[in-house]
């Protein structure tokens, strides 16, 4: 099966069905606009999963998982740096440190997040290479595809009607006459309402708060759909975004954030 081509045409999900009902093993090499995921695959189940140049070696991911503490994880650095993470597992179990169902599970959550972000890649191109096995020196999980596949056509169909109501992200954001009182925002949702203003455009925002396409189109769209903010054309220069500030986490204090902001933007 000569599977090559560009995800305009093909979804990360249906790359994923053929795999699965052709049960191939090989990996699929998908090249984004920024970033290039290798997902490895046997006999159409998921083995293997990375993206970019993230550190996707077995103590990171379990020093993520909380299963490993910092001091742990950096001595495992500093002396088992030349270890192969199937050496590794079976250290940490005969030390007692984590079971082997445990370093599998982690694995299969790690691997799984992976394809999630996939998901939302609708850029690039891809190929999927039969010679090229899941890595030797790299502990594989063996996880059916099913679950994903429907997730990610869930995500799929989320993303279109995103895309629908939230056609640019070039367009600014700007505060609507609705008062705005008793709010109750998530972290992520105060990261991007610190940044709304007319001379901001939804593209700088999502890159100051760190968000992917979909997680900018998606804490938008439920603002929009809050009657908080509403679409606008850029105005004038950008403000200079600063993504290191975060939003507190006092409610008082956001309240007073948040009218500042409404009455700035009143003012312009």
């Amino acid at each position: 099966m000569a599977l090559r081509g560009n995800l305009r045409d093909f979804t990360v999900t249906q790359l994923l069905n053929l795999i699965n009902l052709a049960q191939k093993t090989g990996t699929l090499v998908v090249d984004g606009p920024s970033e290039q995921a290798h997902i490895a695959f046997r006999d159409g189940k998921l083995a293997y999963a990375r993206i970019g140049k993230e550190d996707n070696g077995l103590a990171a991911i379990l020093h993520k998982a909380n299963k490993l503490s910092v001091n742990q994880y950096r001595t495992i650095g500093e002396r088992a740096g030349n270890m192969t993470d199937k050496e590794l597992g079976l250290l940490l179990i005969n030390a007692g440190y984590v079971s082997q169902d445990e370093i599998l599970l982690n694995l299969q959550v790690y691997f799984t997040d992976v394809i999630r972000r996939l998901f939302t890649w609708v850029e690039g191109t891809f190929r999927f290479e039969n010679e090229l096995l899941p890595p030797d020196d790299r502990i594989n999980v063996k996880l059916n595809l099913e679950n994903l596949i429907i997730e990610g056509s869930r995500q799929l169909r989320e993303w279109e009607t995103l895309q629908d109501e939230i056609p640019s992200l070039d367009l600014a954001l700007k505060f609507t006459d609705r008062p705005m009182t008793n709010l109750n925002l998530s972290v992520e949702e105060w990261r991007v309402v610190k940044y709304i203003d007319p001379k901001n455009t939804m593209k700088q925002i999502a890159s100051a708060a760190k968000l992917n396409d979909m997680e900018i189109r998606r804490i938008i769209y439920g603002l929009i759909q809050a009657g908080l903010v509403e679409m606008s054309r850029p105005t004038t220069a950008p403000l200079q975004l600063n993504p290191k500030m975060f939003p507190t986490q006092d409610k008082q204090e956001q309240r007073n954030l948040i009218n500042k902001l409404i009455g700035r933007i009143q003012k312009i």
